[in-house]
């Protein structure tokens, strides 16, 4: 749920107007790097596709199917993360970034998870 939530966020405060021009600037100085730009429609439908899986997943996790332990401590790890970037990039460009206002959010989910899972 607090994916979807983040999602909605994301894509309510133009994520990707943030995003795309931090990936072009990053792959000028590192082009080594495979770090893909998106077109909206692309972008949305590949989170709404991931949270659907998510979402299908569920009744394993809950069930505590043990292949699900690893890819826990994976999403875990991810959403708490990418919380910690939303909440810090907001802090070093001193404006609320797109994405920031779930970023408390999926960051106390992600470490809820890593602490839930045994």
């Amino acid at each position: 749920m607090a994916l979807a939530i983040h999602v909605a966020d994301e894509a309510l405060t133009d994520f990707l107007s943030v995003y795309n021009p931090a990936v072009r600037a990053i792959r000028s100085r590192f082009p080594f790097l495979p770090l893909p730009t998106f077109t909206f429609p692309v972008w949305l439908g590949g989170l709404l596709a991931v949270t659907v899986l998510l979402f299908a997943l569920s009744p394993a996790a809950f069930r505590g199917a043990p292949a699900m332990r690893p890819a826990a401590y994976v999403f875990a790890v991810v959403m708490a993360g990418n919380g910690l970037l939303h909440l810090v990039g907001s802090l070093l460009m001193r404006k609320a970034m797109p994405g920031v206002y779930s970023a408390p959010l999926i960051l106390a989910a992600g470490l809820y998870l890593l602490a839930s899972v045994p």
